[in-house]
């Protein structure tokens, strides 16, 4: 399945142990992983039945971000990386990373948007990103939560093509999404009233599961942490999780 231009069609894992993220990840998900590339600082894919559903990078000294806290990165699908790039910094964003050749895979960059969050941009070559998304163990919803709700819509708008629907526009809950078809791939979330002082914008990706509560205490098992505990929404039962090195992230069953 190919994502629309300006969807979310890829994500990894940046980690300061790039041991650990196979074993926790492919004993929670029943990923494998496949062979690091040296050309490429040891980044490698994690595998699902022979497919590629995301990838890691492992932190090293001297790498761009070496002293940031392990995370999930999301990239958006765009036609040109560098044109995006020049949107993104007209608009107020700033550059982390790239444009970057990645062999004749595609093209990617890593921006921080005009709200503070860190997104990838990535022009596909042979490479289109995730193939498969809402089975079990694969990304079903990607999502931002920001302060500045209507600055993030605008900017996502202009620099990444977006056209997106508002799904709820009161104080208690403010969302605009992204839709392929009658699915919805991402959303932009007012945070204002919830997100904890200090707590910076963020993009999050949310793994399908065919059961939360099982894969919650299976992941405290294998060392995570549970950041929000299972509950039902009209979009499936959710739950917040850290890695072991506290990389968050999402279910949803």
């Amino acid at each position: 399945m190919t994502r629309p231009i300006g969807a979310p069609c890829w994500l990894d894992l940046g980690t300061s142990d790039a041991e650990l993220g196979p074993e926790f990840y492919g004993r929670l998900f029943g990923w494998t992983a496949a062979e690091g590339s040296e050309q490429f600082g040891g980044y490698f894919m994690f595998m699902r039945d022979g497919v590629p559903v995301a990838g890691c990078m492992p932190r090293v000294p001297g790498m761009p971000g070496e002293d940031l806290p392990d995370a999930w990165n999301v990239y958006l699908s765009v036609t040109d990386t560098k044109a995006t790039v020049e949107r993104g910094l007209a608009r107020g964003g700033e550059l982390f990373e790239g444009p970057m050749e990645i062999a004749d895979l595609g093209v990617e960059a890593i921006l921080t948007d005009q709200v503070g969050a860190r997104v990838g941009a990535w022009q596909a070559g042979s490479f289109p990103g995730c193939t498969v998304f809402g089975e079990p163990g694969t990304p079903a919803y990607f999502e931002l939560i920001t302060r500045d709700y209507a600055t993030a819509v605008e900017y996502y708008t202009e620099v990444f093509g977006w056209r997106g629907e508002v799904a709820s526009d009161t104080d208690e809950f403010r969302l605009t999404v992204l839709t392929d078809g009658a699915e919805v791939i991402a959303g932009i979330m007012d945070g204002a009233g919830f997100l904890p002082p200090g707590q910076a914008p963020a993009w999050t990706v949310y793994f399908k599961v065919a059961d939360t509560d099982a894969m919650l205490a299976r992941a405290t098992s294998l060392g995570g942490t549970v950041t929000q505990p299972a509950m039902d929404t009209p979009y499936g039962r959710l739950a917040g999780l850290a890695d072991p090195t506290g990389a968050l992230f999402k279910l949803v069953g």
